[in-house]
């Protein structure tokens, strides 16, 4: 396939709002070993993006500026010591940036075959919210059939993503949204239960629905006063994983709860992760998940689409908080 020298590419011209997302011209990456150039389809927008062209999330070492942490698209180039896939595979994948871009370049390890029957927009959806779900809830959080699963944002990428997954794995799934719209979505999705944040305290509602026990994992992306109303929430021995903090992460909370209760209170990132850390996760998706999305069971839900240039409106659209699922950029 013939590759051009240059590309389109959104690049931040300055950390602040939407509308310092550019279109720009770049030189199209090169391969490194165990690399794979991909003419991208499909990229999509999640929080970190937008947190980090706000000047708050920086890219890690070695990570190209361009925003966007996942793509769908069709391999057109390989560098040495090529894996499995081969010019002309359609696969979807996760990177540390770059996304953003007519072609992007990620390592074949951390990059999935297209599932049977979705679409390269739907591809394009997968990556970082299954990535993130299969390893903070079933991985660090062990969920099990017939336990008790708190989300919050249920109708973010992460929340519809973690909703899907937890009933096709057997758990009863509680989810928070902010309206009343979102909690029909939620429960569209399978949650057994869609708490209105704004209009009830979640922490009564989880105890009335679990019979005064708790949730036994709860998911959190909020933090801020949630971290001790969570701890509140949760059930005795009960796990909370912390994966973002919308409302801060510095609180004064009183942790006797945590030793009276027997919590277990973890949290991690993906981003930085080594790329053998993410292969391991990749190949547990494909073994587990994968299966589900091919029959099925379980489809990432699309909000929006905008073009590659419209970026700055993706992003306007995601901090508006009105979307049910992801959003996405197509470079076609």
């Amino acid at each position: 396939m013939t590759v051009p020298a240059e590309m389109t590419a959104i690049e931040i011209a300055a950390p602040g709002g939407p509308d310092m997302l550019r279109a720009t011209r770049r030189p199209v990456p090169a391969p490194g070993p165990g690399e794979m150039l991909v003419r991208v389809a499909v990229a999509g927008v999640n929080r970190p993006d937008v947190l980090q062209r706000a000047g708050g999330y920086p890219p890690p070492p070695g990570a190209s500026d361009i925003p966007g942490l996942e793509f769908s698209g069709e391999v057109v180039a390989l560098g040495e010591q090529p894996g499995p896939f081969r010019i002309g595979d359609q696969v979807c994948a996760l990177v540390a940036g770059g996304g953003y871009a007519e072609y992007a370049t990620v390592h074949h390890a951390n990059a999935l075959p297209i599932p049977a029957g979705l679409t390269m927009a739907q591809a394009g959806a997968l990556p970082e919210t299954f990535f993130t779900v299969w390893t903070n809830v079933f991985e660090r959080g062990g969920l099990k059939a017939g336990e008790t699963f708190l989300v919050h944002g249920g109708t973010s990428g992460i929340g519809t993503t973690a909703i899907m997954l937890a009933k096709a794995f057997g758990a009863t799934v509680i989810a928070t949204a902010g309206s009343a719209e979102k909690c029909e979505a939620c429960r569209a999705l399978g949650a057994d239960l869609a708490i209105n944040y704004r209009e009830e305290d979640f922490v009564a509602a989880v105890k009335a629905a679990t019979g005064r026990k708790g949730a036994d994992l709860i998911l959190d992306m909020v933090g801020g006063d949630y971290i001790e109303r969570n701890q509140e929430a949760a059930a005795p021995g009960g796990r909370i994983v912390q994966i973002a903090f919308l409302q801060g992460s510095k609180v004064t909370i009183d942790l006797r709860r945590v030793m009276l209760k027997k919590l277990v209170y973890t949290g991690s990132t993906l981003r930085s992760r080594t790329v053998a850390e993410k292969a391991q996760i990749a190949a547990a998706l494909q073994q587990h998940v994968w299966p589900l999305l091919a029959e099925g069971r379980c489809r990432p839900v699309i909000d929006s689409t905008f073009p590659l240039a419209e970026a700055a409106a993706a992003h306007a659209r995601m901090e508006s908080n009105a979307h049910v699922g992801k959003i996405v950029l197509s470079a076609d």
